[in-house]
């Protein structure tokens, strides 16, 4: 049976643990959407989903924000973000490549508070890493909501990848 057809039935238990991985290791997200149950169809569920993200005290987004992993050098990710990064071919960097992203990265969080975030569906190492020597520059309040839409936009791709299975 689909998902999408199933949603409704799910337990407390096996709902939150399908939809947890959806923002970075926070769980909260989806026991909150537990509790907006009946859901019309996959887009009410969604809608629903982003809604609790958006509706989000800026604390919370930077704890979600704070979740996410270090591009290309942390190795303990989860199932989702390993997978991601390897289809970006960030699993496969040149020396010079790795040593850049280890200092975009300490540089990025000592200046943010957070890790540099993007969506990297669709994208390859050095498009993300231009991305990065970019944003890198903005100003704090700048890449805090950039960092946010990213957020949203990985939301929206694991859930359309979740529904799709």
């Amino acid at each position: 049976m689909r998902l999408e057809n199933n949603l409704n039935n799910l337990n407390r238990d096996q709902f939150v643990s399908l939809f947890r991985v959806i923002f970075e290791k926070t769980l909260w997200i989806a026991e909150k959407l537990f509790e907006l149950k009946p859901f019309k169809d996959k887009n009410d569920l969604i809608y629903k989903m982003i809604q609790i993200y958006d509706s989000s005290s800026n604390n919370e987004v930077l704890n979600i924000l704070r979740a996410h992993p270090k591009l290309a050098v942390d190795k303990n990710l989860t199932e989702h973000s390993s997978k991601e990064q390897s289809k970006a071919n960030l699993k496969n960097c040149t020396k010079e490549q790795f040593d850049e992203f280890i200092n975009l990265n300490n540089e990025y969080e000592k200046k943010f508070g957070f890790p540099f975030i993007i969506a990297v569906k669709g994208k390859d190492k050095l498009e993300i890493l231009n991305n990065f020597r970019q944003r890198i520059n903005n100003d704090v309040e700048f890449e805090f909501e950039e960092s946010k839409r990213q957020v949203k936009k990985i939301a929206l791709f694991r859930l359309n990848e979740l529904f799709t299975k």
